[in-house]
């Protein structure tokens, strides 16, 4: 498909700046910025104000939300140029722009000092270049390229929408603390962009729930060798429970149940009095969720002395297209055929992301705007940076459409 020329015009802009975009995403790969390393997050997100006001200039508005044990939230916003009637909320609102929500997590779940051991993918089959490190494609390039979307949509002289970025440092752990900040913000947004990692170029119009279930099984401690039947082994029974709950799942639903976690015990000598589970539960429906929440709860134990406690911790509710979105994945499409693509697939996916808390909120989202690659929290994490300059042209082409809110 020919693009039009101001979408081509755009689109070869990126092209021209795409390794500055590339080196901005290795630089922010380089400060590692695990969901657990506090002092990490906190200069990982003072790299990347840095880095955002070197592209952007100086914010109009910009506020830290303290995380307390998680990374902190940081928003920026940036005033538009929109001459669209609708006036958004916050910074800029005076200007009868729209008002747009970038949302990107700078944490990762890989340890502080990976980056040391990491090695750098070779070509693909087709020979295309792959770019690895820790963090890359989830969701480090989003950032970057979502900052390149505002500068490359500023520089084409056309209209802008007030823009607010929102960093957070805890997705990776359920958004513990940034989750209310995302809501809040979203409210006062016309539309949000997810800047999560595509998959495979698809956007993510559907995520499941998910659930972070702590199980904890108190047993009676005791002598394995003097008195091991005075003891009530905690251990075997969490064994039991977590064999049980896999058989909860239901794939053919989209339920899945995954134990990652597993301590228990004081001593090899000593019958377990305490042990505890970590669970990953994710869901599609709401419907699946209180199914899991019944049959968690009627699983018992062999021995009765051993007490089985569940932490029902639903953490994000399940992300179907809402009405509010189908216009905004209509607009994306658009933009996409505008500026030369043949196609701009949507996909739903089995993992979660903070669009999740946005689309439960029955507000505009997209999410998956970011990096084309694979391997999320895997060792062979990768982009291909051939595909930077048709993303980040792609952001800034819906924000120039987004100059006035949504109609459905």
């Amino acid at each position: 498909m020919t693009a039009s020329p101001a979408a081509a015009a755009l689109t070869t802009r990126a092209q021209e700046v795409s390794s500055r975009i590339v080196d901005d995403i290795l630089t922010l790969v380089r400060h590692e910025t695990s969901s657990y390393d506090l002092p990490g997050l906190a200069t990982g997100l003072d790299l990347l104000r840095e880095l955002t006001v070197q592209r952007l200039g100086q914010p109009d508005h910009a506020h830290r939300y303290p995380g307390g044990e998680c990374g902190d939230t940081l928003t920026l916003t940036y005033a538009g140029t929109g001459t669209g009637t609708g006036a958004g909320t916050g910074a800029g609102a005076g200007t009868g722009a729209g008002h747009v929500l970038l949302v990107g997590h700078y944490d990762t779940v890989w340890p502080t000092g990976t980056l040391a051991g990491w090695e750098q993918p070779g070509a693909s089959e087709d020979g295309r270049e792959k770019l690895g490190g820790p963090g890359i494609f989830d969701m480090k390039t989003g950032l970057a390229q979502g900052i390149w979307a505002l500068k490359l949509a500023r520089e084409s002289g056309a209209p802008v929408p007030t823009v607010t970025f929102l960093f957070n440092g805890d997705e990776e752990i359920g958004s513990l603390s940034s989750r209310p900040v995302i809501e809040e913000v979203a409210q006062k947004a016309d539309v949000t962009l997810v800047l999560e990692p595509t998959a495979h170029g698809a956007v993510k119009t559907a995520r499941k729930g998910t659930g972070i279930f702590q199980v904890t099984a108190t047993g009676v401690e005791a002598h394995a060798g003097l008195a091991p039947q005075d003891g009530a082994s905690a251990i075997t029974a969490l064994s039991e429970f977590v064999v049980a709950a896999a058989k909860v799942a239901a794939p053919d639903r989209g339920t899945t149940i995954n134990t990652g976690l597993f301590r228990g015990g004081s001593a090899i000598n000593v019958v377990a009095g305490q042990a505890t589970a970590g669970v990953d539960i994710r869901v599609s429906s709401e419907a699946e969720q209180a199914r899991v929440d019944a049959e968690l709860d009627a699983i018992k134990v062999t021995d009765p002395r051993v007490r089985i406690e569940i932490d029902h911790a639903w953490n994000r509710p399940p992300m179907t297209l809402n009405a509010a979105s189908a216009p905004l994945l209509a607009l994306a499409r658009e933009v996409a055929r505008e500026q030369g693509r043949d196609s701009l697939p949507d996909t739903a996916v089995g993992g979660a992301s903070d669009a999740n808390f946005v689309a439960a909120l029955g507000l505009p989202v997209l999410c998956g705007m970011g990096a084309v690659g694979d391997g999320a929290h895997a060792q062979g994490e990768f982009i291909y940076p051939d595909t930077v300059p048709a993303q980040t042209a792609l952001v800034a082409g819906l924000l120039g459409r987004l100059t006035r809110p949504l109609r459905g």
